[in-house]
């Protein structure tokens, strides 16, 4: 068996925010040419995704707002049939055409078949090349390039449909995942971990009271400009201790790639190798504690050099390549 699986679906390709929007479909081009190009696509399971059920994505979302995106993708593809134009707008950055709503739902259909076939012991873990990315995506509202929370609703499917007792979440975006915490704050089956640069869009995670904050969630804000020895110092220190307590059954990882030295979305300066070293000691994590079980989740990363080698170096640990 191919220890590590890789979900992804055409439809992923056909949502598009416009001309010029860093979110644009060639960043999964630039992965798949990568996983071409060096072989590493040879050694995984492929797979593609399913639409994931509305029961499922209810998990984490309100169903008014399911509802509503639906709505407004029926509308569009009204008003586009009538001369109209040809995407509807979420918020400032954020928006979709007629293809939106099924992209979305293999983005997250594509991280809850990963978290079948791993728990079904069919392959150790799993990446999912997938977009839209989730992390932004609130329980009511869609917004910052992410309109269902994929690996939010995935934790919970793990939880609810698999009867885990305890998820992990780990997110290395260089923005806040804003969204999975509200989302998942104060659920103690669950604990996120996160770094991300502050202050950065989303403008969150960071308050100075640390009340404003669930025990549930261990968020680490880092200054523009730290540097790839700083963020592992700091995850060997906070985050590898929290996790080793809390002994997750399973680990999800929200993986963005955004905080590489080269994206110009951030002003992190982390490389492929820091990538790497991260997932290898996540992968230490799952093996002590969680049967390997591992599903990670393309999040951000807009350069599209850095992001597919990034990727390659994600997957390479993953695989044991």
């Amino acid at each position: 068996m191919n220890a590590t699986g890789y979900f992804t679906h055409k439809d992923c390709w056909k949502h598009e925010m416009g001309a010029g929007h860093p979110e644009c479909p060639e960043r999964l081009d630039a992965i798949e040419d990568r996983l071409l190009v060096t072989g590493v696509g040879d050694a995984l399971d492929r797979r593609e995704a399913p639409q994931a059920p509305l029961a499922d994505i209810e998990l984490a979302h309100d169903r008014m707002m399911i509802a509503a995106l639906r709505g407004l993708s029926d509308q569009l593809a009204d008003d586009i049939a009538a001369g109209g134009p040809s995407h509807a707008q979420i918020d400032a950055d954020t928006s979709l055409n007629v293809h939106t709503w099924n992209a979305a739902l293999r983005a997250a259909g594509a991280v809850l078949a990963a978290t079948d076939s791993v728990m079904a012991g069919e392959m150790e873990n799993a990446f999912c090349a997938v977009r839209p990315p989730g992390h932004h995506a609130c329980h009511d509202k869609a917004m910052g390039f992410c309109f269902f929370n994929n690996v939010a609703i995935a934790a919970r499917y793990a939880l609810e449909r698999h009867g885990l007792k305890r998820v992990a979440i780990v997110d290395f975006d260089v923005h806040h995942g804003n969204g999975t915490e509200d989302i998942l704050k104060g659920d103690e089956r669950v604990l996120m971990v996160s770094f991300f640069q502050h202050p950065l869009y989303p403008f969150s995670g960071a308050d100075a009271d640390p009340g404003q904050h669930a025990s549930n969630m261990l968020n680490v804000p880092l200054p523009a400009y730290t540097k790839g020895m700083e963020v592992r110092e700091m995850i060997d220190m906070l985050w590898i201790p929290r996790l080793e307590a809390f002994k997750p059954e399973m680990i999800f990882i929200s993986a963005g790639f955004d905080a590489h030295r080269d994206d110009d979305l951030g002003q992190l300066g982390l490389v492929e190798q820091d990538y790497a070293w991260i997932t290898q000691r996540i992968k230490d994590v799952a093996k002590r504690h969680s049967k390997g079980r591992i599903v990670s989740s393309l999040e951000g990363g807009y350069n599209l050099r850095a992001l597919a080698c990034s990727v390659e170096a994600h997957i390479r640990v993953l695989a044991d390549l």
